[in-house]
């Protein structure tokens, strides 16, 4: 068998070697059914089966309140772009905090449905920092966030408090990664392609009774009111990434769960941090109060240097570090299924080239 490389990229991301095999064990024949899950119909007894297991399993790991729906949808995050504002608006009024590139994303798409107003922005300081200062209005119909910024390598250390108002999280690249108290938010949705399995898959976690309030003209399909009744299946599913994340969230329970992971990501991300903090070549742009833990950005200051530096690693088995076409210099993405040694090796290779080239 080839041997695997440690994979860096934002997403598709790397799935655990544990998980893969089981899945290529599975794949042909699933124990004791005698077909593919992909082959399965998404409304017999046996797919039921898996789809209820996966759902309760990142309802444990996440203790998930009773009064929340987990939904499991298609379309990926950017869909929800537009399904926020189509399920929550009322009065009209949404706050947005711009913090990276997919917060303004998020925000420009919710401009076509309502009254966008930036409650803060680090938009200026090129996403450098998350802010923590907030001009809520007490009447919007929701305030929005995105947890973590994969561009930039920033994230939220604090939970900012919005009162009444519903706080809806995009947690696409940090869902599962640190402990969140779900009771803190009123909608939470995540792409499955960076912390849970293969791309395809939206998970939106949302207080019940912030459904079934969606606007006449919302499309069925992304009406949460109507997903919820039809347990995610007003559709044809995503069978097989749903069993694919269950998958998944099998492996994170049995590494001791969320508080077990996120011990692991900290010593991972300092590992990195403490060398660029000392390194004469690279340097992390993020501001250090509110660095992230999935996806940690430097550069040299030398263009020619960091493609240079991409090619080095790729040569030694780490791929994908090159940064986002916005930003350049470099990313590694190290969300939970990164090993240690990956991100050891890394470093390795880092204080290698920067001999190299001193």
């Amino acid at each position: 068998m080839e041997e695997r490389v440690y994979n860096f990229s934002a997403g598709p991301a790397m799935i655990a070697e544990s998980v893969l095999k089981k899945a290529a064990d599975e794949l042909v024949c699933y124990p004791g059914r005698g077909m593919s899950v992909m082959e399965m119909s998404h409304r017999s007894g046996m797919y039921i089966e898996i789809f209820d297991r996966t759902k309760a399993l990142l309802k444990e790991l996440m203790n998930v309140p009773d009064d929340y729906e987990i939904l499991f949808l298609q379309g990926g995050a950017t869909l929800q772009f537009s399904a926020v504002p189509l399920n929550l608006l009322s009065t009209g009024k949404a706050d947005y905090v711009d913090s990276g590139n997919f917060a303004h994303l998020a925000a420009e798409e919710a401009k076509k449905y309502a009254d966008v107003h930036i409650a803060a922005s680090s938009r200026e300081d090129t996403y450098t920092y998350v802010p923590d200062t907030f001009d809520w209005r007490p009447d919007a119909d929701y305030a929005y966030i995105t947890t973590n910024n994969t561009i930039y390598g920033t994230r939220y250390t604090a939970i900012p408090d919005t009162g009444n108002v519903p706080l809806v999280a995009d947690m696409s690249s940090n869902i599962l990664s640190e402990p969140f108290d779900v009771t803190k938010f009123g909608v939470i949705f995540a792409g499955a392609q960076k912390n849970i399995g293969p791309a395809g898959l939206c998970i939106v976690i949302v207080r019940r009774d912030l459904m079934g309030h969606e606007d006449p003209k919302c499309p069925k399909l992304m009406s949460w009111a109507l997903e919820s009744k039809n347990d995610s299946m007003l559709n044809t599913p995503n069978t097989y990434g749903i069993y694919m994340a269950g998958l998944g969230f099998e492996w994170l329970k049995g590494l001791g769960g969320v508080n077990a992971i996120y011990e692991q990501n900290k010593y991972k991300a300092g590992l990195l941090y403490d060398y660029l903090d000392q390194s004469a070549l690279f340097k992390a742009p993020a501001r250090r109060d509110c660095r992230s833990l999935m996806n940690v950005t430097f550069v040299t200051g030398d263009a020619d240097k960091d493609a240079a530096f991409v090619k080095y690693a790729a040569k030694n088995g780490l791929v994908n570090l090159k940064g986002h076409r916005s930003v350049g210099g470099m990313r590694a993405s190290i969300y939970n299924a990164m090993p240690v040694e990956g991100v050891k090796k890394l470093v390795e290779v880092m204080k290698a080239f920067e001999k190299e080239n001193a």
